[in-house]
């Protein structure tokens, strides 16, 4: 590079010569650091990043960065970007706003600088009305310069949070984040991690062993899989980046820009009234049968297409993006291949995350009810299933979002009311010939109802089965709640798509309005 002290007296082509190296440098980086990188089965930031744009769309911003900080030798340590790279692209030529962390200055750790990179672009994504991502692989805040990253960090959270329900916001994790780089991922839309390189903890395993005796590895403690089937954190885990990049594009596709957008519509090749004959061997008649409720999910949706949110967690309820007719919809499903479907606690607040996020990003909802009830236990009921299960109702009463709900079999008691049933709200209740809906099962109403009965009988298991059948001819048959008004329609399971699609049409101008308020104060 030239001398510096002559600048003033560089050429064009000299000064062009300059901006050239610089910038050569600033996005290739050290060398030996990359090697190192790429050593441990990770991929540079950069690369990262090409694989989540489309080709050649990348624009960076604030390239030629530095952080000011001295002391601790920090002065003699200026590398251009200060670790996070940051800019535009597009995914399926939708803009998007990415900025990523390079482990190959200062271990990716946020400093000021840093942070100021980071809050420019979620100011710019926020502004233009687009999605943000972000690619973490940092090692938390940069111990050299003190509060001063702390700082950083608090103004992140409080960019997540006001752009929460706004645009949509993504993280990908590919590296260790621990402490105040979880927290930012815990604020977004959705979480992905890759297995084996990604953790995430606010203690390591040092600090969990220094305090409570426990030893423990990265992964057993925060890895991909703890988070996506224990924690809930993590909605997706994946073998390799690319397999994750490709699945982050495929969500970005079904997304809207920002919340004064509708989802992106396309093409289907799949007929609106495609009869759903299949359905009729998925469901057994017999509500004690258990079977796949992805199965009906595949049925009704365009060419059987869905996007699974938390497959691995709380898998007693299924949560799903998904097309009909080409129309991007939220589908909420009870699945009772998983505990007979019955709704707990994490079902319930991944159910409710999930009708949340579709409220907020214009998605229409589509809740299939096949529920047993809430589960019993003591455990339930003292880690607070009434106001976690409550959160899910909340969730369904505050969305004004196309809602129907459509019974396949079982629904009793405060379940169905939670699962969007009319009385809480949903614009179109339709249900199969096979409902059952009631306050319980007809076996444990029986004993209830008519226990004296059954208990003075000279046979009391006849005059208990003769006592189910009353009450299920009685409050139980197929079209009870359609006499009352609490069903619109009893439909043919072989009409179940073309109702949807009709219904869809029919609320796509939809307009409701909550009351006028700050925000609610939904149950914790």
């Amino acid at each position: 590079m030239h001398d510096r002290e002559h600048r003033g007296q560089w050429s064009a082509a000299e000064r062009l010569e300059e901006l050239s190296l610089i910038k050569q440098a600033a996005r290739h980086g050290d060398p030996l650091a990359t090697e190192r990188q790429h050593a441990k089965g990770k991929l540079t930031a950069h690369e990262r990043i090409e694989l989540l744009l489309d080709e050649g769309s990348f624009t960076e911003v604030e390239m030629l960065r530095r952080h000011r900080a001295t002391g601790f030798g920090l002065e003699k340590k200026r590398p251009y970007t200060d670790g996070v790279i940051t800019g535009w692209g597009t995914v399926h030529g939708r803009t998007v706003f990415v900025y990523a962390h390079d482990f190959r200055i200062f271990g990716g750790a946020l400093g000021e600088a840093h942070a100021q990179k980071i809050h420019k672009i979620m100011d710019m994504a926020m502004a233009a009305g687009a999605p943000l991502v972000s690619l973490n692989d940092g090692a938390g805040a940069r111990i050299q310069e003190g509060v001063s990253a702390l700082a950083g960090y608090g103004g992140i959270f409080q960019r997540n949070t006001k752009a929460s329900g706004v645009i949509p916001q993504i993280s990908v994790m590919l590296g260790p984040c621990a402490g105040g780089a979880a927290y930012s991922p815990a604020l977004t839309d959705f979480v992905f991690m890759v297995r084996d390189i990604a953790q995430m903890f606010i203690t390591g395993p040092d600090v969990v062993k220094a305090v409570t005796g426990e030893e423990i590895s990265q992964n057993d403690l925060g890895g991909a899989d703890v988070h996506a089937t224990a924690s809930g954190v993590a909605h997706f885990a994946y073998d390799d980046v690319r397999a994750c990049m490709e699945d982050v594009r495929h969500l970005l596709s079904l997304l809207p820009s920002n919340n004064r957008e509708l989802p992106p519509r396309v093409p289907s090749g799949d007929p609106a009234d495609r009869r759903t004959d299949r359905l009729l061997d998925v469901v057994p008649e017999d509500p004690s049968r258990v079977y796949d409720i992805r199965a009906v999910i595949e049925e009704i949706t365009d060419d059987g297409d869905y996007f699974e949110v938390h497959p691995g967690w709380a898998t007693n309820v299924v949560c799903a993006l998904s097309r009909l007719d080409g129309e991007v919809v939220g589908i909420v499903a009870n699945q009772p291949a998983s505990f007979a479907g019955v709704l707990d606690i994490d079902a319930s607040e991944k159910a409710a995350r999930f009708v949340q996020f579709c409220d907020a990003f214009n998605i229409p909802l589509i809740t299939l009810i096949d529920v047993p009830g809430f589960l019993p236990g003591v455990d339930q009921e003292h880690n607070g299933i009434i106001r976690r299960g409550a959160k899910l109702l909340y969730a369904y009463c505050n969305a004004t979002v196309p809602r129907i709900s459509l019974v396949l079999r079982k629904a009793y008691g405060g379940a169905y009311i939670v699962m969007d049933s009319r009385s809480i709200g949903t614009d179109l209740a339709l249900a199969w010939p096979s409902n059952e809906i009631a306050v319980m099962g007809a076996e444990g109403a029986a004993n209830v109802i008519f226990r004296r009965e059954i208990a003075a009988s000279d046979d009391p298991d006849a005059t208990r089965a003769q006592k189910i059948k009353e009450y299920q001819a009685e409050l139980m048959h197929p079209y009870y709640a359609a006499e009352r008004g609490l069903i619109d329609d009893v439909i043919d399971p072989r009409d179940t798509r073309g109702a949807l699609v009709r219904a869809l049409s029919m609320l796509r101008s939809k307009q409701a309005d909550l009351p006028c308020r700050k925000h609610g104060n939904p149950p914790q």
